[in-house]
C-alpha cells in the first residue's frame, strides 16, 4: 500500500534530486529519506529512482507516482481538514497566496472579518504572482490563491488564464480597472480621460511581467509600441518614478490605493481596461469549511474596500 508520507518524501526527492537536501526540505535525516523510499518502491513492485554516481532521475514509473502525488496529497489535505473541522477538533488552517497590491487591500479586510467570525481559524500569508502563485496551489503549498488575470483585448487574445484555470475553483472577486498615472506638471495631469494613444510618444515604466505584457498588448492594439524605459515588480517604485518625472504607466485601482502617489496624478484611460481579481482553490478543497470561510470573506472583502 502506498502511504501519503512516502509520496511527500518521493515529491521532494524530485523536486530536489537527492536524499540530502530532500532531507533538508522535510526536517529529517538523510537515512531517514533512503529509508522511505525503499519503502515505497517495495509497495509500489517497481524501482522508482535511478541513481548513478553523477546523478539521480526518476523511472518512468516515478513520474508517474511523482505527477499524481499533488493531486493525491490535496485530497488528503481536504479530508483531514473537513473531518476534523466536523468533529470539533479545530476550526482550520489555511495557508493564503496573493499578489502584493491585493495583499495590501482586499487580504486584511477579509482576514480581519475572518478572525472575528472563527477566532479558531489560522491563516498564514505569502506573496506571490500569477503564475507563480497558481504552480504553488497545484503543487500543494497553499490553499488559497488570490490571482488576476486580463481578459481578451480587441485582438480576440484569448482571456489570461482561462484555460490554465479550467481545473481550479474560480471565485470572482471584483474587477480592477487599469488608471492612467501622470507627473502632477504633465500636460494630461488634469484631464477627466485620456485615450491611451496620446501617451504614444512617452517614456513607460512598467510593471510586474503580467502587467507588462498586458501593458504591450493594449498599446499595440491602440496603434503603437511602448517605449518601455523603466520595469519593476514593485508598485511604489514605478509611483516614485513617474512622480520624478521620469514617464507614465498604467497600473491597477487596488495598487493605487495601496500607494500614496506622491508628485503624480491619476487619469481615466480609454479605452477601457480591466482585470479580473478572483480567488482560486483545489476542488477538494473547497469542500474544506475553513477555505471556504476565507473565500466567502475574500468575496465579501470586495464590497468593504
Amino acid at each position: 500500500m502506498i502511504e501519503a508520507r512516502h509520496l511527500r518524501v518521493l515529491r521532494a526527492v524530485a523536486a530536489t534530486g537527492s536524499f540530502s537536501a530532500a532531507a533538508r526540505e522535510l526536517g529529517c535525516t538523510q537515512p531517514a529519506v533512503s529509508q522511505q523510499m525503499k519503502a515505497l518502491e517495495a509497495s509500489a513492485g517497481t524501482p522508482l529512482l535511478i541513481r548513478t554516481a553523477r546523478e539521480m532521475r526518476l523511472t518512468q514509473a516515478g513520474e508517474v507516482l511523482v505527477r499524481h502525488a499533488s493531486g493525491i496529497l490535496a485530497g488528503l489535505t481536504a479530508a483531514e481538514e473537513e473531518v476534523a473541522a466536523i468533529a470539533g477538533l479545530r476550526a482550520g488552517r489555511v495557508r493564503l497566496v496573493s499578489f502584493p497590491s491585493g495583499s495590501s487591500t482586499l487580504v486584511p479586510t477579509a482576514l480581519a472579518a475572518l478572525r472575528a467570525a472563527h477566532p479558531g481559524t489560522r491563516v498564514s500569508l505569502v506573496e506571490a504572482e500569477p503564475p507563480r502563485s497558481i504552480e504553488m496551489l497545484r503543487g500543494g503549498d497553499c490553499d488559497v490563491a488570490l490571482a488576476f488575470r486580463y481578459g481578451a483585448g480587441q485582438t480576440g487574445r484569448p482571456a489570461d488564464g482561462q484555460a490554465e484555470w479550467d481545473d481550479l475553483v474560480v471565485r470572482p472577486i471584483l474587477a480592477d480597472r487599469l488608471v492612467g498615472l501622470v507627473p502632477e506638471g504633465h500636460r494630461l495631469a488634469g484631464a477627466a480621460s485620456v485615450g491611451i494613444a496620446e501617451l504614444a510618444d512617452e517614456s513607460w515604466i512598467a510593471g510586474c511581467p503580467r502587467c507588462r505584457r498586458q501593458l504591450v498588448d493594449v498599446c499595440e492594439e491602440a496603434g503603437f509600441t511602448p517605449r518601455i524605459d523603466f520595469a519593476t515588480d514593485d508598485y511604489p517604485a514605478v509611483v516614485g518614478l513617474v512622480g520624478a518625472g521620469l514617464g507614465v504607466a498604467v497600473l491597477p485601482e487596488l495598487a493605487i490605493e495601496s500607494v500614496r502617489p506622491k508628485g503624480a496624478r491619476t487619469v481615466a484611460v480609454e479605452p477601457a481596461v480591466e482585470r479580473e481579481i478572483v480567488a482560486l482553490t483545489l476542488p477538494d478543497l473547497a469542500q474544506v469549511p475553513a477555505v471556504a470561510a476565507t473565500l466567502d470573506e475574500l468575496t465579501r472583502a470586495a464590497t468593504r474596500a
